[in-house]
């Protein structure tokens, strides 16, 4: 419900930008009356909604609860499908038909998801070691996760360790959250 309500404002915030853009389209800062009433209106109500988002999302992320074990979980049951691509680029590069792979592979996890969708586990990985058509790649090692991930740890190690490190040590008593009062 409060992430909702985060969207709500984030929408009314970006609707707030059509009425200061035509502001800036018709009045060339001439100072009219009919510039400023918008402009009164725009500027405090952008500011004030997107302190709400703030307050809220500062609100939803402080009780946030990492469960490694369900992340895990999760990661286990849906890699098949997020390693589809990597496995039809191993069986390309082992000699395979693109189109037929691919037409494979489709058909597989059709298979796999009919399959999750009646209450069963995700044997997309089982349909795929025992299919010929897949026969000459590491399976395991096209499904290792991280090779899913690219870049990301690092970069979010360098983006803490840079942007992140600098404003907390620049501000160190700004990171005080408020109440929730949105």
């Amino acid at each position: 419900m409060r992430s909702e309500r985060m969207c709500g404002l984030a929408r009314f915030v970006m609707g707030l930008s059509a009425t200061a853009g035509q502001n800036a389209a018709v009045q060339w800062f001439e100072r009219t009356l009919d510039d400023s009433a918008p402009r009164r209106l725009v500027l405090p109500q952008a500011f004030l909604a997107t302190d709400a988002q703030l307050v809220l999302f500062a609100n939803i992320a402080g009780g946030l609860v990492v469960l490694p074990g369900a992340i895990r979980r999760n990661l286990e049951n849906q890699l098949p499908f997020l390693a589809s691509e990597r496995i039809l680029m191993a069986a390309s590069k082992a000699g395979g038909d693109r189109q037929t792979l691919h037409e494979a592979l489709r058909r597989h996890s059709h298979a796999a998801t009919a399959g999750i969708r009646e209450g069963r586990s995700n044997d997309l990985a089982d349909r795929l070691a025992t299919d010929p058509l897949f026969a000459g790649i590491d399976m395991a090692q096209a499904m290792e996760p991280q090779g899913l991930v690219g870049r990301a740890a690092a970069q979010v190690e360098e983006f803490i360790a840079g942007p992140v490190q600098s404003m907390l040590t620049a501000h160190p008593r700004r990171a005080v959250l408020s109440a929730l009062r949105v």
